[in-house]
Order: C-alpha cells, then sequence, then structure tokens
C-alpha cells in the first residue's frame, strides 16, 4: 500500500489554518481537528505590511527594543501612593469653574453621545451653572463650558468621565518618577451621573460628596502622612480575587480598611462618619476609580519615550475609541469607531438599548488589569459573560502582544505570572490579536444610567494609524 493510501485509511487528525468552517466540515467526516487562529500580517493590507517591513529593519528595531524596554520598566517601577483627595478646582491642572473634563479623546458638544449629553448637562446643573437640565443643554451648546478629554489633565474619569470643578479628586503621586494622576471619587450606584443619569437624586449625591464625602476622605488623608501604596494594594487585591476594573470587592475592603483609622479621627460628627460609611458599603466599586488613577500614573511616566511603540492610552468617549502611544509626546490621538459592548443585561433592557464602548477605565487594560486579568476574578463572569475557561485564556492570550509581564503584580491561577505589561502597536497589527476590555454598559439615551456589563476590543483602526505614523516619525 502506498503512502496516499496509508493517510485515507488512517484516522485524520488535522490543523486547520484559515477559514474556521474547514475545520467544522472535517470534524463533521468524524476526523479530529484543531483551527489555529491566524491572520496575515496587518490583515494582509499592503501598507501596513510595508510599515512593519520598516519597523523591523535591524537598526530601526534596535531604537524600538531600546526605547521599549525603558518605557516598560517606568510602568513596572512606578510607585503609585494616594497622597490625598482634593476639588478639582484646587488641584487638577488647567481646571476652571467653566471647564468639563470628559472621558477619551477630543469631542465636541454636537458630537457626544447620548451618555455623556446626559452627564455633561447634570454636571452643570450640579455645578450651579443652570437651575434645569433645559437651561444646562442651552449652556452646554452655547460655548461657555471648555470641554477637554480627561487625559490631557492627568485625571481619567470612569464611563463619560465628566468632571467638574467642584468634584473631589483622589491624588495619587508616583514616588518613583515624581507624577500625579487624578480621578474623581465613585458614585457607587448604577443611576449615576458617569453612566449618563442626572435627575435631582443623581445631583443630591453630588452635592452630599462635596459636603461630606470628600471633605471627610481629605480630611483623613491630611492625617495619614505616609499615604496609602496603591500597588501592594492592588496586588494584594488580585491575589483575593478582584481584577481590579469591574470587580472590585477586595480592593474596596483594602482601601477602606487603610481610610478607616483616619476617617474615625477627623473632626466630623459621628452621624456624618456612619453615612460615609454606609456609602462605601453600598457598592462595592469604591476602590474601582482608585486602581484607574494607580494605572494612569504609572502609565504617564512611560508616556513620551522617543521611538517607543508602547501603548500608553486606551479610551473611549461613545463615539470614539482613542489610543495615545509613548513615542508621540503629548496628546497625539489615533481613533477609530467605538465598539458594542456584548454582555448579560439587565432585566427590562435589549442590546439595542446600549451605547457604544465608553470611559477612560481602559486604562486598567492597558496597565495589564481588568480584562488582561480575568484569571485572578473567574467570578467576573457572572457579571460580563463567558466562561471561566474564557477568563483564563484571555490572561494568556494577552502575553502575544504585550513585552513583559509585571512581577509587583501576579496572577495566582497561572502559577503567579506576573500580569501582561506594555502593550505593542506592532504586535497588535502583526497578530491581530486585539487587546480585551471588560466594562460596564451605558443605556444609549441620556438619563437613564447602566444597563448591563460586557467585553469589548477597541476597532483595529486606531493600531493601524499609530503603526503608519510611528514607521514615519521613527525613520525620518
Amino acid at each position: 500500500m502506498n503512502k496516499i493510501n496509508e493517510l485515507f485509511n488512517s484516522k485524520i487528525s488535522a490543523i486547520n489554518v484559515g477559514i474556521e468552517f474547514f475545520k467544522d466540515d472535517i470534524l463533521k467526516q468524524n476526523a479530529s481537528a484543531t483551527h489555529l487562529e491566524w491572520t496575515p500580517p496587518g490583515g494582509g493590507n499592503p501598507e501596513l505590511i510595508a510599515a512593519l517591513d520598516k519597523l523591523e529593519d535591524p537598526s530601526v528595531m534596535e531604537k524600538i527594543e531600546a526605547a521599549n524596554k525603558l518605557a516598560v520598566e517606568r510602568i513596572i517601577n512606578s510607585q503609585p501612593v494616594l497622597i490625598g483627595f482634593d476639588q478639582a478646582i484646587n488641584c487638577v491642572p488647567g481646571m476652571t469653574k467653566h471647564t468639563i473634563l470628559h472621558s477619551g479623546p477630543p469631542i465636541t458638544w454636537e458630537k457626544m453621545s447620548g451618555p455623556m449629553k446626559g452627564a455633561v448637562t447634570g454636571a452643570i446643573v450640579y455645578e450651579g451653572l443652570a437651575n434645569s437640565l433645559e437651561e444646562a443643554y442651552e449652556i452646554a451648546a452655547s460655548g461657555a463650558i471648555t470641554f477637554s478629554p480627561c487625559h490631557e489633565h492627568n485625571c481619567v474619569g470612569s464611563m463619560a468621565g465628566v468632571t467638574s470643578a467642584s468634584m473631589f479628586m483622589h491624588i495619587v503621586e508616583n514616588k518613583t518618577y515624581g507624577n500625579i494622576a487624578y480621578t474623581n471619587l465613585s458614585e457607587q450606584m448604577a443611576k449615576i451621573l458617569r453612566m449618563g443619569a442626572n435627575d435631582q437624586s443623581v445631583v443630591d449625591r453630588l452635592i452630599w460628596m462635596r459636603d461630606v464625602f470628600g471633605p471627610i476622605l481629605r480630611d483623613a488623608m491630611k492625617l495619614n502622612k505616609n499615604g496609602i501604596d496603591l500597588r501592594l494594594m492592588l496586588a494584594q487585591a488580585l491575589h483575593m480575587g478582584d481584577e481590579c476594573h469591574n470587580r472590585n470587592n477586595a480592593g474596596t475592603a483594602l482601601l477602606i480598611q487603610a481610610l478607616t483609622p483616619f476617617i474615625l479621627e477627623t473632626d466630623f460628627t459621628t452621624e456624618q462618619k456612619r453615612e460615609v460609611f454606609d456609602f462605601v458599603a453600598s457598592s462595592d466599586y469604591f476602590s474601582g476609580p482608585t486602581w484607574m488613577a494607580l494605572c494612569k500614573c504609572a502609565l504617564d511616566a512611560a508616556h513620551g519615550i522617543e521611538n517607543s511603540t508602547i501603548v500608553t492610552t486606551m479610551a473611549r468617549n461613545g463615539v470614539e475609541f482613542g489610543i495615545r502611544v509613548s513615542g508621540m509626546a503629548g496628546n497625539t490621538w489615533f481613533t477609530g469607531p467605538a465598539q458594542k459592548v456584548v454582555g448579560p443585561m439587565f432585566a427590562g433592557y435589549k442590546p439595542e438599548d446600549s451605547g457604544l464602548d465608553i470611559g477612560d477605565s481602559a486604562i486598567t487594560e492597558t496597565y495589564g488589569i481588568g480584562g488582561f486579568a480575568m484569571a485572578t476574578a473567574p467570578a467576573i463572569v457572572a457579571l460580563v459573560g463567558g466562561t471561566v475557561d474564557e477568563a483564563i485564556g484571555f490572561s494568556t492570550k494577552m502575553k502575544e502582544i504585550t513585552t513583559d509581564e509585571n512581577p509587583n503584580v501576579t496572577i495566582p491561577l497561572l502559577d503567579f505570572m506576573g500580569i501582561s505589561t506594555g502593550i505593542d502597536v506592532r504586535k497588535v497589527i502583526q497578530t491581530g490579536i486585539m487587546p480585551v476590555i471588560n466594562t460596564a454598559i451605558a443605556h444609549k439615551e441620556a438619563g437613564i444610567g447602566m444597563i448591563g456589563a460586557g467585553i469589548t476590543y477597541p476597532p483595529v483602526e486606531a493600531f493601524e494609524k499609530a503603526l503608519l505614523t510611528l514607521s514615519e516619525n521613527i525613520l525620518s
């Protein structure tokens, strides 16, 4: 019997590369088949392939690898420490009484999504710049408000990211490199400003946060002379079952535990302190913004390194998804269309009710937690959908598009592997693997709030634009 006949008389075990339905046809014939996920570099786009080839020139690669090594070292070596809380007008660079910061890349009022317009108008009423939402819409459209991305003011903001002058902010200092990052406080519940809700109950909560919650946290941290080492606390939270983007049970317990002795020493009344503890206990998300500020603080230290292809920002404004890359100093954004978020919906809502992906919270994935660290938090699948195996798979798959592992923040289930750190634009385009993000879903209309949570990915266009620009700049 010749070799060909031997082949057809034996059990077939095929490896399928390319179109996946070929694997399905093989399985229908009672043979075994393994599908290899593969796409040509750059999706087969000649312009992208040419750019990749240019960046693989030995002399160019040497410059890139040195720059990326430095960028990732700065991310890993950063030691973000919570040093205080204060109102945005007192600490955020460029903040004025008529400035409203928002999530994602730059956007004008006319182009804002429903949730962001809802949050902006609610903030205008909260700040006393309008007496009603109707008047707030007129003011927002009049040009009287300066809109600017949080990221361009050393800030990050959850969901709509709307931050105004009177809001209290975390102040996080990078003890290694000296830079500071800010983010506002968690509103805790689903019907909240950051999700686009803006009725009187939302405004009343913000006023209480301004008059009681924020001042108590501010005065508590004034008593804490050493600050709170957030990197150490983050590592603990991951070991306790959080991924520190959408699951924050452990992180919130650790953070309020660290704050409590100082809260008790403040001069506020027992009733006010009780209100603070009850508010923190009302939701597990209290520490969510804290981790965002940690990640922002570390990644900003790696921004502006010539020739680096490391991503230092991923952010969405509900219309566009934008990234910033270390090798492009300042506020150069590469954008593509914001994507849908796929996951379980709250009762009474349908996928068509969803707004598009929104928020600066993807800074967590940019650092290496959140969707990148879902192996630490298998229980997260109850919120965002999918399976435990998929959650673990995300954490291993992200190694293919990153540069290193962060030994300071590890994943016990994966033999204490460090979180995947340093997303490389080149690797994203070469492999076709997009960074995974787990996130909340806001209703597409203003005034409603959170209606679910799920998984999403950035648009490939943002990375393609970044690669083409980098190939021109590094070679120039």
